[in-house]
């Protein structure tokens, strides 16, 4: 014979006593990460910012491993040492998190020393300041990132500084050599040279913006 619905229900709560229920103990953290598996829409605004963030990063992380190379180049062997390496966006670091942002790296100036790297800047465009950058959306699938270069290092004016005063006349001569046409010379420190100019996909900065905006949990602190 089958039981009645509610003598069944009775006999599925005598079967559960509080005491062999087992509770979980995290759920405020499988809540956050919950929301982090959230399928969440980027507003356009959100994909700029992102943006901003992926150039400042790209771009210092250049600066700083261009520093670190130059600074052991010179050390070695002087301007002739160094000089093959000034290509920041080359170096390996770089180059590889220019790869997961799905970027472009490339640097411009009004006074290049490489004629393929001419543009022409404005005066707020070389602006030294730290928040002169420029981001903007070239179609659907294409982000921009502009800001100023700057001339930090005093390492820099071996090689872009005045002729005779902090660039030796031979190691001028092995510039003017490489570089015929070179005109990155007579920078002053905290000087803009030119600028910084990155392209990104959309996926980069997306999976950016997701990744930067995702709820990091605090570790618990333990009881005992």
């Amino acid at each position: 014979m089958r039981l009645p619905l509610a003598a069944s229900l009775l006999l599925l709560l005598a079967a559960c006593r509080p005491d062999q229920v087992e509770h979980l103990s995290n759920t405020k953290e499988l809540a956050k990460e919950a929301v982090n598996w959230e399928v969440k829409r980027i507003m356009p605004a959100d994909l700029l910012r992102a943006t901003a963030w992926a150039g400042d990063s790209l771009t210092r992380t250049a600066e700083r491993e261009l520093r670190q190379v130059l600074a052991e180049k010179l050390a070695a062997g002087g301007v002739a040492a160094a000089l093959p390496f000034c290509h920041p966006e080359q170096l390996p670091r770089t180059d590889s998190l220019a790869k997961t942002l799905q970027a472009t790296l490339s640097r411009v100036s009004n006074r290049p020393r490489n004629p393929a790297h001419q543009a022409t800047l404005s005066a707020a465009e070389l602006n030294p300041a730290d928040t002169a950058r420029q981001v903007a959306r070239l179609n659907q699938e294409v982000f921009t990132y502009q800001r100023p270069l700057v001339l930090n290092d005093q390492l820099c004016l071996r090689c872009h500084g005045e002729v005779g005063k902090d660039i030796a006349a031979a190691d001028y001569a092995l510039i003017k050599q490489q570089y015929p046409q070179d005109q990155a010379t007579g920078y002053q420190q905290g000087q803009a040279m030119g600028a910084w100019r990155a392209s990104f996909a959309r996926g980069g900065v997306a999976e950016l913006w997701t990744m930067k905006t995702r709820k990091i949990m605090k570790p618990r602190k333990p009881l005992f």
